[in-house]
């Protein structure tokens, strides 16, 4: 059932009072002081996106209980149209270099800084060493959080052909995943039906038997090893010719990151090298698990035959974390300070998720809809004190109700 003109949400088998506000709101979600969590010195932003407000855009009109009015959903539909033809603006004023060619040096630069850091690796004092492990540890988020990131939404070019060729070299030979699955599961799946339970809900990233210390510290230590595990156990899914394509590009990525190790880093034991892989894989394994947590999971959540229109799906689901430069250039834009507006316009690349950044806001903002932001520190101690709550138990589903 699509949201309505003072439609209210809230979790499903709650009735609704028969003197409600005009005013409609977001409410219980959860437990008040979830919302108010934050870290100690935190921002104290509402993460949870409590109570909004529509603006004059979403009109006076009600729900019926035969079903929605063509006069109640438009407004809706009429504000993601507004919005989609400022963006478009934005985009078409915008050169090659904007839309494409930044992200694609910051990538170029990642390969050219991959025999530095390699050299590196054959000096026995600590710093150089060291020096090597972190530029390939960097080196090697970028290329596969940013690139297959980008990759998979075809946002490095605007040539289809070129852009399959992209996603196998990325997702397949740099990241050892699947192009089919990964597609399907994170474009089609997730973006698609963004915190709809059982679909786009994040799910997929709870494991509900670890502890909340050893699955935010420890856990993320081996997603190198896990990574190509799922993605063997995928390949049943997809046709034997894109199975034994994932297969060759799999060993093949990690065959040349071995070999590189051993004949140009100078590591004389095959173990020594499969530990600095381990090591440089997982340098930022961290950060890459906390932040697909932290953007959607404890905000609201939604039945798959009750989820609202997309504008109110993404920027009541979806958080921005502030600008950080080492995340910005290994993650991208779209993955942490310009989430929202990725998920808006997920075509885009990184670099122009940034540059629509203040007109989606502003825009979001105008009409008294959610815009979810909070800090990393903040998140973090929210998800460490509300770990059962957060990624153990099922969430609430929130449900929205006409106001008659």
């Amino acid at each position: 059932m699509p949201l309505e003109d003072g439609d209210q949400l809230r979790p499903r088998g709650r009735q609704l009072n028969a003197e409600v506000s005009a005013i409609p709101r977001l409410r219980g979600m959860r437990d008040p002081s979830l919302r108010s969590t934050t870290a100690p010195g935190g921002s104290g932003t509402d993460v949870m996106a409590e109570r909004w407000e529509p603006g004059p855009a979403l009109g006076d009109g009600s729900v019926t209980p035969g079903g929605a009015s063509q006069r109640a959903w438009q407004p809706e539909e009429a504000l993601m149209t507004e919005l989609s033809e400022l963006v478009q603006k934005v985009v078409k004023s915008s050169s090659w270099w904007e839309r494409h060619g930044v992200d694609i040096s910051i990538l170029a630069c990642s390969f050219l800084l991959l025999p530095a850091g390699f050299l590196c690796l054959r000096s026995a004092q600590a710093i150089p060493f060291l020096a090597g492990v972190l530029t390939l540890g960097v080196v090697h988020h970028t290329l596969t959080v940013k690139g297959s990131h980008l990759a998979s939404h075809n946002a490095l070019t605007e040539s289809k052909s070129w852009g399959k060729v992209w996603a196998v070299f990325f997702i397949e030979l740099c990241s050892a995943f699947t192009v089919e699955q990964a597609t399907y599961n994170h474009v089609k799946i997730h973006h698609g039906y963004t915190n709809v339970i059982g679909l786009g809900d994040s799910s997929t990233w709870k494991l509900p038997f670890l502890n909340r210390y050893v699955y935010m510290f420890i856990a993320p230590l081996a997603v190198p090893i896990l990574t190509p595990l799922v993605a063997l156990d995928l390949l049943r899914n997809v046709e034997w010719k894109a199975a034994l394509r994932t297969l060759c590009c799999m060993f093949l990525g990690f065959y040349c990151h071995y070999w590189l190790l051993l004949h140009v880093s100078g590591f004389q034991s095959p173990w020594s090298a499969l530990l600095c892989m381990l090591v440089t894989r997982s340098l930022l394994a961290h950060p890459y698990i906390h932040v697909n947590i932290f953007q959607h999971i404890g905000l609201p959540m939604f039945a798959a035959d009750r989820k609202p229109k997309r504008i109110h799906l993404m920027s009541l689901g979806v958080l921005n974390l502030p600008r950080n430069p080492l995340l910005d250039w290994s993650f991208g834009h779209s993955l942490i300070s310009c989430h929202v507006e990725h998920h808006l316009f997920p075509s885009l690349s990184d670099n122009m998720c940034l540059k629509i950044k203040p007109v989606i806001s502003q825009y979001l903002k105008q009409k008294k809809l959610p815009y979810n932001e909070d800090t990393y520190s903040s998140r973090l101690w929210l998800f460490l004190q509300r770990y059962e709550e957060l990624m153990v138990h099922a969430p609430p589903i929130t449900e929205l109700v006409g106001i008659q």
